[in-house]
């Protein structure tokens, strides 16, 4: 991540925030009794919509047997539901149908400070990063896809 334009410590500091980004992540889940790949599939179906087990075991990194598991304790919970798919009844699709009580409460102390630091930003820089966020996403999924292809 280092290169002749980039400060010395960039590398450092980039991996400082994903740390801390994956440990919010957890103590979120934690906070609202949910283990994180739990919090992470709830959000993936969030924002992706309904999706067959298999689809939701790739975009987690799941093999079929934690998929499953995954898919059955989030059902037992009240938190997604598995809908037959019209015209093929060996197939499923996993449907969000609730969040974690709480859930947004747990959360919210991080969106407000990330929210006042993105506000001190003019709106030109803001969209700089947003622009960044939207790309890195990209990249991240495509670099996944390049090491899971190795």
């Amino acid at each position: 991540m280092s290169t002749p334009a980039m400060r010395p410590d960039a590398s450092a500091v980039y991996r400082r925030y994903l740390s801390a980004v994956m440990l919010h992540g957890q103590a979120g889940a934690r906070a609202v009794d949910l283990g994180a790949t739990d919090l992470y599939a709830l959000n993936i179906l969030e924002l992706a919509g309904p999706m067959t087990p298999g689809e939701l075991g790739t975009r987690s990194g799941l093999t079929t047997g934690p998929t499953t598991r995954l898919i059955d304790r989030l059902t037992d919970a009240g938190y997604v539901r598995r809908v037959p798919v019209p015209g093929d009844r060996r197939k499923v699709l996993v449907e969000l149908v609730s969040t974690p009580a709480g859930l947004a409460e747990a959360l919210a102390p991080a969106q407000r400070r990330i929210g006042e630091i993105i506000e001190a930003y003019t709106a030109e820089q803001r969209e700089v990063l947003f622009d960044y966020f939207t790309r890195a996403a990209e990249a991240f999924r495509d670099a996944t896809e390049d090491l899971r292809a190795e």
